[in-house]
């Protein structure tokens, strides 16, 4: 399964040792990822949803749910660095990114 998230948290393994395989990725490798496959968002703040949705060019609803990751699942991590976001924006503000992470259960 794939799944576009925010943010990677160990709590997400359902097994306690698992290998991981971790990588940057360009906006474009995470869009094409996307676009090869089935996904699910698991984005649980709708501005945010709305900003990646925009970098992205899909539309990326915002879904608030707990995430487990089985061996073979992969997550799309868009990391948010910057300042807060402000209420209802669909943009990043001055001086924030977004950096995309892939991180795969081996």
């Amino acid at each position: 399964m794939l799944f576009l998230g925010n943010a990677f948290a160990l709590s997400m393994l359902t097994t306690p040792e698992s290998t991981l395989r971790c990588r940057k990725v360009t906006i474009e490798e995470a869009k094409s990822l996307l676009s090869s496959q089935g996904w699910a968002s698991c984005i649980g703040h709708e501005d945010l949803a709305k900003v990646v949705s925009g970098l992205l060019g899909l539309e990326v609803p915002a879904n608030r749910v707990s995430v487990s990751l089985n061996q073979g699942d992969m997550l799309i991590a868009a990391q948010y660095i910057g300042p807060r976001l402000p209420e209802g924006t669909t943009k990043l503000p001055p001086g924030a990114q977004i950096v995309f992470y892939t991180v795969e259960v081996v």
